[in-house]
């Protein structure tokens, strides 16, 4: 039963294999008993293509959530020798990887050394329940309904350029002459919808599109753009901290930074949550422990 819930979720033979540690033939083998045993053919397979069978959808749909329980039931009790001790999974776009995650990382295992980490960090939103993550981070807005979200602190937004460009081209004091310079635009690498400048004007949220010479679907490679005085850019301060105090960018029009970009933690419902884990939580969410490493 296992190893068929490891081949619908995976929708591989393979990879549902190397999850388990066994060989495709054992989980293919392990499937055709189960089917035997029922009586019911539960998976349509061809060559490039696997596919559930109204029974096999049905099994799956019932025995799932079920065997999820068991699993964590188990984790649960086996890590109960010591509740400072075992494996914490997490997931954040990978521009909070360096800058937020090995810090809070680090900061955490000096406290308790028994724990490790597993860190995916992807541009997509992470599935937690499928992907068996225990803590998810994003900046922008909040997660999603069916989670819960923390809102850790403001990521400002602000207009800097390299030192190199405002000697070359000035720099611009108001929105209007900004527009008569070369800037750098972001695209989001799933959609690949430019993505507009967020301004802060006399209070209120302002969307501006802005003349960009270089767009960019990666954030690191923007910064690095903006660093070498290819245009100006609207970049999260948090990237740009140690850029900011080496004198490498220098921010400008400093009115109009934006605070409405968030940094959330979140983690699915859950009736226990693991002891260390919990932990993990409310040390990130300590008042101004993530804040300290996204100012300026």
């Amino acid at each position: 039963m296992t190893l068929f819930l490891g081949v619908v979720r995976a929708k591989s033979f393979a990879r549902a294999a190397t999850e388990a540690g066994v060989t495709p033939q054992a989980v293919s083998k392990a499937v055709r008993t189960l089917e035997a045993e029922l009586g019911v053919r539960l998976l349509h397979r061809t060559t490039r293509k696997l596919s559930l069978t109204d029974e096999g959808a049905r099994l799956f749909e019932l025995a799932d959530p079920g065997l999820r329980q068991l699993d964590e039931a188990l984790a649960q009790v086996r890590s109960a020798r010591s509740e400072d001790d075992g494996l914490i999974r997490l997931t954040a776009p990978p521009s909070l990887g360096v800058h937020v995650l090995v810090p809070l990382m680090q900061q955490f295992r000096a406290a308790y050394p028994g724990i490790t980490f597993d860190v995916q960090l992807s541009d997509l939103f992470t599935d937690l329940v499928e992907s068996r993550i225990d803590v998810g981070f994003r900046s922008g807005t909040s997660p999603g309904q069916n989670l819960v979200a923390r809102r850790l602190c403001d990521l400002p937004m602000t207009i800097c350029a390299a030192p190199s460009y405002l000697a070359q081209h000035g720099e611009p004091k108001t929105l209007d002459a900004l527009a008569r310079h070369a800037c750098t635009g972001f695209r989001r690498p799933v959609t690949g919808r430019m993505v507009p400048w967020e301004l802060n004007v006399d209070g209120d949220l302002v969307f501006q599109d802005v003349p960009a010479v270089a767009t960019f679907n990666d954030v690191q490679t923007e910064i690095a753009a903006v660093r070498a005085g290819i245009g100006i850019g609207q970049l999260s301060m948090h990237l740009i901290r140690d850029d900011v105090a080496a004198g490498r960018l220098v921010p400008i029009l400093r009115k109009f930074d934006s605070n409405s970009v968030g940094l959330y933690l979140y983690y699915p419902h859950r009736t226990h949550i693991p002891v260390r884990v919990r932990r993990f939580i409310d040390f990130v969410a300590e008042a101004g422990r993530v804040a300290a490493l996204t100012s300026v």
